[in-house]
């Protein structure tokens, strides 16, 4: 995959998304070939907004590891899609170049802190075959290159409800990428593996370790289609004390701990997607699920989505929804023939379990927005969004309050600025 942020979508108005570093780009490699090396190339991306929800009990976000405070939290918030990035790239000779990319957003803790989102190293073995080694955008969905540079997005922030399923963008390790033509299609297989730390809270950093996937993408004329597996092995050093009041309850309990133990499970991850864009409109869509086989839920979300450009002018509407591949509340523990104090413990053990499983999303959206690109290297976007968590869950909403009831709808309404440098 291409390490430039670049759009989805291939017509005339996405192309701009880029245009400064795709000129830097162009630049650097002229002078590549021209043997005037290293080549340097710089350039960057933003995004300002303002994002209302109707939700008083709970905050909308778009990534519960960049959490927003749209509702509950604040009336508007700037922090739920607000961002800035930079990116620094080195073509050293015809084979070897470098690029490191650094990103400034809402974090766990509350601060803007910039975090380093790539920082590797490319060896172009052959016209078709390169090598990274390094920090590396992870492939897991079609929009993985540019998810964070939202000038390259038809929408103001892609689907929550398939995107923060798996929040994670990037990885430690190693990639390989291979070019290949079938019958006319333009073929790309890529290998993954690495290891990466997230952190969930100012207490704890959550760890996958052992990460390999196989991502498989096919180009023909204006079809994009991408298929992707991955799995590791996911490390969260809480909820000790849950689990291990749960194990003290015999086989039922022990049963539940090892049910729901987040300490250490494997995690798989299924995602296929698909955009078609001829240049005057645009569809496309993708369906995921990740399974943590833990309290962190086994869901399944998609998305499809569509638009018409008309000149600078692109309205546009998606339908997204995710669904919970298990019971969200649970009887838990029973305390039939239990003394009043151990009954009283096991009922306190039921409500914690059951407040965590209320967070595996269970939810449907509909939007609609319309974006304007009012010059060449920057757009803005109004998105309207109607959403309803069910089934028990809080969706993709977090910091709920008590009294929130899950089943009602709520409307978000975000306005955002992009831009690239």
């Amino acid at each position: 995959m291409s390490q430039r942020y670049r759009p989805v979508h291939s017509s005339r108005v996405l192309r701009r998304a880029l245009v400064v570093t795709a000129l830097g780009c162009m630049h650097a490699a002229t002078r590549a070939a021209d043997g005037d090396l290293p080549a340097w190339t710089f350039g960057g991306f933003g995004t300002v907004s303002a994002v209302h929800s109707t939700e008083k009990l709970a905050d909308y976000t778009a990534s519960p590891l960049s959490p927003g405070q749209a509702g509950y939290g604040k009336h508007w918030a700037v922090d739920v899609d607000s961002r800035l990035g930079a990116q620094l790239g080195v073509q050293l000779d015809k084979r070897w170049s470098a690029v490191v990319q650094v990103v400034s957003e809402r974090n766990v803790e509350h601060n803007y802190k910039p975090e380093v989102e790539w920082a590797n190293v490319k060896y172009r073995a052959t016209p078709d075959l390169s090598l990274r080694l390094g920090r590396i955008a992870l492939p897991l969905y079609l929009a993985a290159d540019y998810r964070k540079a939202s000038y390259a997005l038809p929408w103001v922030r892609p689907p929550v409800e398939l995107y923060s399923t798996m929040p994670i963008s990037n990885s430690d390790g190693f990639d390989a990428s291979y070019r290949w033509n079938l019958a006319g299609t333009k073929q790309t297989t890529q290998v993954f593996f690495g290891r990466t730390s997230i952190r969930l809270s100012r207490d704890f950093d959550a760890k996958a370790k052992r990460m390999v996937g196989l991502t498989q993408r096919t180009t023909a004329g204006a079809l994009t289609v991408q298929a992707t597996a991955a799995n590791a092995i996911f490390q969260v050093p809480a909820g000790g004390e849950l689990f291990d009041v749960l194990s003290q309850f015999g086989p039922a309990g022990q049963a539940l701990a090892a049910r729901y133990d987040i300490r250490s499970k494997r995690v798989s991850v299924f995602s296929a997607g698909f955009t078609y864009d001829p240049g005057a409109w645009f569809v496309t869509g993708e369906i995921g699920r990740t399974n943590t086989r833990s309290l962190l839920g086994d869901q399944t979300a998609s998305y499809l989505s569509g638009g018409y450009r008309f000149g600078a002018l692109t309205p546009y509407a998606t339908f997204s929804a995710v669904h919970a591949n298990m019971d969200v509340q649970v009887a838990g523990l029973p305390t039939t023939g239990l003394p009043p104090q151990v009954a009283a413990l096991a009922l306190q053990a039921n409500a914690v379990l059951n407040d965590f499983l209320r967070e595996v999303p269970t939810q449907h959206a509909i939007s609609a927005g319309v974006r304007w690109d009012a010059g060449p290297s920057h757009a803005f976007k109004l998105q309207l969004e109607r959403a309803r968590p069910h089934d028990g869950s809080s969706g993709t909403l977090t910091n709920a309050q008590p009294g929130y009831q899950s089943g009602k709808s709520f409307n978000v309404i975000s306005l955002s600025a992009d831009f690239v440098f």
